[in-house]
């Protein structure tokens, strides 16, 4: 009971702390348009973030259980942290709160001319989107470790507060860095548990693999 406890907390944690990156490019490609079309760009954000976390999740989830390859997501998990502790050290939360604020606001920032195109804006958001669900969904099944409920909590949670929280998540986490803070020590925790795995597990740690191969 507390370790499902502990697992359900770890992956809101996740998706608060993940999605700063994805929330800061959404906003300034939508802010650097007109503001007829910034709320068309960040639909298009949020639509193709949920489509990707649901696609990466079914590949993730059969690709863990590879041998080899959990070892390798602990490798990328433990970059996914490297990235996140910058992003806390240079506050990026602040900056995404900021550009989701212009965005939504028709009135604020920039309102001449678009400075890109509609499809310039969209194809750095999906570039973005790209990035992000892959460490979101990484880390969310990671810690869900083959439990469907858990990986479809963790999903819909980052789908959801993307789409109707984006820039209250931003603000708390300018407000309260201290919960960027217990995201990233999670992580480290279950990139570390994955690391740890992916070496000794009997059916797909790399111990097992060199074992079979002599």
């Amino acid at each position: 009971m507390l370790q499902h406890l502990f697992d359900f907390g770890a992956i809101v944690l996740a998706d608060l702390v993940l999605s700063g990156d994805n929330a800061l490019i959404i906003g300034m490609a939508a802010a650097s348009l007109s503001p007829e079309q910034r709320k068309r760009a960040i639909l298009f954000g949020i639509i193709v973030a949920a489509v990707l976390r649901i696609l990466f999740a079914l590949v993730a989830t059969k690709m863990l259980g590879v041998p080899g390859l959990l070892f390798l997501g602990a490798l990328l998990l433990f970059w996914v942290c490297w990235r996140l502790y910058g992003e806390i050290r240079d506050n990026i939360d602040r900056e995404a709160a900021s550009a989701l604020d212009t965005a939504d606001h028709g009135n604020e920032g920039y309102t001449g001319p678009p400075r890109k195109t509609l499809f310039q804006a969209l194809i750095s958001i999906t570039v973005a989107d790209l990035s992000m669900s892959i460490d979101n969904v990484l880390a969310v099944a990671a810690i869900a470790d083959g439990n469907t409920e858990m990986l479809v909590f963790g999903l819909g949670l980052a789908i959801l507060l993307m789409a109707f929280a984006a820039t209250l998540i931003m603000k708390l986490l300018t407000r309260v860095p201290a919960i960027s803070w217990l995201g990233l020590a999670v992580l480290i925790y279950v990139a570390g548990d994955m690391f740890y795995r992916g070496i000794v597990d009997p059916e797909t740690g790399l111990m097992a693999i060199i074992g079979s191969s002599f």
